[in-house]
């Protein structure tokens, strides 16, 4: 294997001088002395339980962080004074502004001969308003862009579709989209409400919320997931014959709002300038307590970064973990590091983010370019006993890793095992009985293992700025300004 490595390092070596005319990166390296200490670090992070206490703190002492409210600024402070007890060498806050959404209530019901209530939830960036008309059925988000221009004029829009179970969560693909398009769509052609089948694999009896946005001139219509159970319950009504619903939402956009991204550091021995870049998000919908979502996240990348601290030396590079504000509404704290660090693309040698849940990691790879091959092979290897195989050539940067990836930042993925995530995924079954311990620890064993090899690591990680613009905050929402 590390033959094979070093071929490919030496064919790309070859490439990049043809393209060029430069001579090509020198290979990359990590220490056999640094190595050995992952070894340890590994074990110590697997036997502690640092990760778990973390999210446990959080989601008990906060609860859901709905970004803009009381408790959101709660968890800024939060985070602050946790980073600080934890030993991080430097912390800090950047601000971050954005149109401020609230829930109040949420209520669904069949009106007529079958009356019934529906369980359901206001989907992210839903106006309010109460709405009863007659239900039109889509199978899926294509048969509802193809509806004639006017033909859900007075009509409530519903979609139903299945969202397919995986472990790498493919199928969220599918009903983000629908969430993510489908209220718009179904807004555009004269729907006065939208319903749709939850972006979840469960068969509980509560809804996933979730972001949409409506097109610039579309008006904003009352926008809900229905739980997955009763989505199957008003297809077998519409069966029988056409039904009237009721939905009434009081949710809406309610000004602006400023948050801060959080930000710790264990700071390098001899390159303190350069950065290994790993995070979560620090908000969550309102629903359940943000456990899996993105609870387990801060708690494994706190802990990986506190572990490497009490470290008898630092590696050379800086460890910095980012609590990011705002992820669930549109990236929000990501795009604000984004366009403030555009300058600093380079000096991010690497970076990566945890935002599955807590399932166990079961796979790694990186952009890694041909150059640091070797160096990346190595924290594969390093990764093996964590029960993790090297899987080259697959996967991208986490959400509120993309904005500087996009950049030219490196970046890697710990790919965890999503199978449940979506049973529980922006629901109010997001809570803290939900995540395995030892899962955690080799969450926080994997990232801690990782973050310090590439800190220490001899070269560079094939970051490099790209020419293109700097990320800008997501645009106001019509009815947000």
């Amino acid at each position: 294997m590390r033959k094979a490595v070093m071929a490919v390092a030496v064919a790309g070596s070859l490439a990049w001088s043809t393209m060029t005319g430069a001579a090509p990166p020198k290979p990359s390296s990590i220490p056999e002395r640094a190595l050995g200490q992952a070894a340890q670090l590994r074990e110590t992070a697997l036997a502690s339980d640092l990760a778990w206490r973390i999210t446990e703190s959080l989601t008990t002492e906060i609860g859901p962080r709905l970004p803009g409210t009381e408790a959101d600024a709660r968890a800024v402070a939060w985070a602050e004074a946790k980073f600080r007890e934890l030993g991080f060498d430097r912390v800090w806050t950047e601000p971050v502004t954005f149109p401020k959404w609230v829930r109040r209530s949420e209520r669904a019901d069949v009106l007529g001969a079958n009356a019934q209530p529906l369980a359901l939830t206001a989907l992210g960036g839903s106006p309010g308003g109460t709405v009863e008309a007659e239900v039109v059925r889509f199978q899926g988000l294509a048969a509802l862009e193809a509806a004639p221009a006017g033909s859900l004029a007075g009509k409530i829009a519903f979609v139903d579709f299945d969202m397919p179970r995986s472990r790498e969560g493919s199928g969220y693909a599918v009903g983000s989209k629908v969430r993510g398009r489908g209220p718009t769509t179904a807004a555009a052609k004269g729907a006065l409400a939208f319903l749709m089948r939850p972006a979840g694999t469960d068969s509980h009896r509560f809804g996933h919320t979730g972001i949409t946005r409506f097109d610039e001139g579309v008006t904003p219509i009352p926008s809900a997931a229905l739980s997955a159970p009763d989505a199957q319950q008003l297809t077998r009504l519409l069966a029988l014959g056409p039904q009237r619903v009721r939905v009434a939402l009081d949710c809406g956009w309610d000004g602006t709002a400023t948050s801060h991204n959080v930000i710790g550091e264990i700071r390098g021995s001899r390159r303190p300038d350069e950065v290994v870049l790993i995070g979560a998000h620090l908000d969550s919908w309102d629903l359940g307590t943000g456990a899996i979502d993105d609870g387990a996240g801060i708690g494994i990348t706190m802990a990986a970064g506190a572990l490497i601290g009490r470290l008898p030396k630092a590696p050379a590079r800086t460890v910095r973990v980012v609590a990011f504000a705002n992820e669930e509404q549109g990236l929000l704290g990501a795009r604000a590091y984004a366009a403030r660090h555009a300058n600093a693309v380079a000096r991010h040698i690497v970076g990566a983010e945890s935002d599955f849940g807590a399932g166990r990691i079961y796979g790694y790879s990186s952009s890694a370019p041909a150059h640091a091959q070797a160096a990346d092979a190595a924290i594969a290897r390093a990764l093996e006993p964590l029960g993790i195989a090297h899987m080259p050539g697959t996967g991208s940067p986490g959400p509120d890793i993309g904005p500087m990836a996009q950049q030219g930042m490196a970046w890697a993925r710990l790919a965890q095992d999503g199978t449940d995530y979506f049973d529980l995924h922006h629901t109010a079954d997001d809570t803290l009985d939900k995540i395995d311990p030892a899962a955690l620890a080799q969450n926080a064993a994997a990232y801690a293992v990782f973050a310090y090899l590439v800190a220490s690591m001899d070269g560079d990680f094939g970051s490099a700025p790209r020419p293109r613009p700097v990320p800008q905050p997501a645009p106001v929402p019509a009815r947000a300004r």
